[in-house]
């Protein structure tokens, strides 16, 4: 019987197929950046039901259900499990060539081992086949990840967190690395109505009272210090873009002072101060030997009315376009003048950013480590077949394909490590037409190297694992 997902799925001839199955599939899973609740880790979860696992913190499966007009009851209001999986499976016909549908019969295939396609008809029988099986051990947190042959897990946390459930993962008899990625948003975030209230949490984990910018960045460096003792090497900032504006040091510590008297700040001041903290945390970074991030380019919380509800992440976000460039190269050389510039990954959320990127990170490549500066994968909006095409070939293109740091899943689900299979085939058939069409040579043994490397050796040095 032929399967939709089959094991040539994505490969549309023998050399793909070759450098898939020989230099790919086998290889472990780095996942250097994701947003799985590390309590749930710690804890080997073991999920109540499908709709727990699958359905209930992800916003991609909500905002396709909405567009379908599927009452919000069926999302995330109160409608029974079961009813919310039904609402689900029966939109999956509906889903055709967006990357959800080939995504959920993914996670259905390697995890359940279910090749059908889903829909109204079998979603009860789906449904009780998937929960029997989520009562068994080897379907807990932990037997997930082992089952996906995941190697490395980073997630993501604020400042103020205490890493505990970090701590206890570490002294659990979990053989899978799980880092964490230090992620200050709230804090460079200074026009936020609430940012005052979160120095206060801040000043309190630190056992500090910040009534200063030089407190602050006191307070910083020291959760910094705490996050890098409990084997943190890695940040991450989701910003809309990288201000850049000429300070000084008085300006910065009279602006901060303004906040946190209640006064408000016009955008000048404000991407004053986001340049001088962001200058001061990267310079941090470095001295520290971390990796630094930027996700950057998503307009968030576009509808207030549901945002006002539901608050952040529940799905009203879309692709912002923003003057990126010219700050973005400013910023990054402010770092390499006064050598003081982190590894950097750098990913883009609108299409229309690829080529820029793609040339930026070769300005300030200085040697010292390969693929120092990296344009990340395809990310949110662009993980899907055309978004990863695109950037491997622009990346290739422009920059240097065999020095790529590869896939992450940036993803709340533990079903959702398939997608580094589905970038996997994707890379390996672009490889794979290219020799077919004679634009690369017909060495399958050094593709396949240069394959492996961008799926998880180049990773793995990278990030010095």
């Amino acid at each position: 019987m032929s399967f939709f997902i089959n094991e040539n799925f994505l490969l549309s001839n023998e050399i793909s197929k070759e450098l898939y199955y020989n230099y790919a599939s086998n290889l472990p899973i780095i996942d250097y950046h994701c947003h799985l609740p590390p309590s749930e880790i710690s804890k080997n979860k073991k999920f109540k039901d499908i709709t727990e696992l699958w359905i209930e913190n992800d916003h991609y499966k909500w905002r396709a259900l909405r567009t379908l007009g599927v009452n919000e009851e069926y999302i995330t209001g109160k409608a029974n499990s079961k009813d919310k999986f039904k609402k689900w499976a029966s939109s999956i016909p509906y889903l055709i060539r967006n990357p959800l549908f080939h995504w959920t019969h993914l996670e259905l295939a390697r995890f359940f081992d279910f090749h059908e396609i889903l829909n109204e008809k079998n979603a009860e029988k789906v449904y009780d086949k998937i929960n029997s099986k989520l009562s068994t051990e080897s379907f807990r947190v932990h037997g997930l990840l082992k089952k996906m042959n995941v190697e490395v897990i980073c997630t993501t946390e604020d400042p103020i967190d205490n890493l505990n459930d970090h701590k206890e993962i570490r002294n659990s008899n979990l053989d899978i690395k799980v880092g964490t990625s230090f992620r200050p948003d709230k804090a460079v975030l200074i026009e936020n109505k609430d940012f005052h209230k979160y120095i206060e949490k801040l000043g309190e984990v630190s056992s500090l009272k910040i009534n200063s910018y030089s407190n602050f960045k006191d307070a910083i460096k020291s959760r910094i210090d705490f996050f890098h003792d409990n084997g943190c090497r890695i940040s991450d900032h989701g910003l809309n873009y990288i201000p850049f504006e000429d300070y000084k040091e008085s300006d910065i510590q009279k602006i901060f002072s303004r906040r946190l008297k209640g006064e408000l700040l016009n955008s000048f001041e404000v991407r004053q101060f986001k340049t001088a903290i962001l200058v001061y945390l990267s310079e941090l970074y470095f001295e520290n030997g971390w990796v630094q991030q930027f996700h950057l380019g998503a307009m968030r919380n576009n509808n207030s009315r549901m945002y006002n509800l539901m608050g952040a992440d529940s799905g009203w976000d879309s692709i912002g376009v923003y003057p990126i460039t010219k700050k973005l190269s400013q910023f990054l050389d402010k770092l390499d003048s006064k050598n003081k510039l982190a590894k950097t990954i750098l990913y883009n959320s609108n299409p229309a950013d690829n080529q820029v990127f793609a040339s930026i990170i070769a300005n300030f490549n200085d040697g010292l480590d390969k693929g120092k500066i990296q344009w990340g994968s395809g990310w949110w909006f662009l993980d899907q077949i055309d978004g990863i095409r695109d950037q491997v070939n622009t990346l290739s293109n422009i920059g240097l394909i065999s020095c790529f740091v590869g896939m992450l899943t940036d993803s709340r689900s533990f079903l959702s490590f398939p997608r580094h299979e589905y970038f996997r085939r994707i890379l390996c058939d672009l490889f794979g037409n290219d020799i077919k069409n004679g634009l690369l040579p017909n060495d399958i043994k050094w593709s396949g190297k240069i394959i492996s490397d961008i799926c998880y050796y180049n990773a793995k040095n990278y990030f010095n694992l």
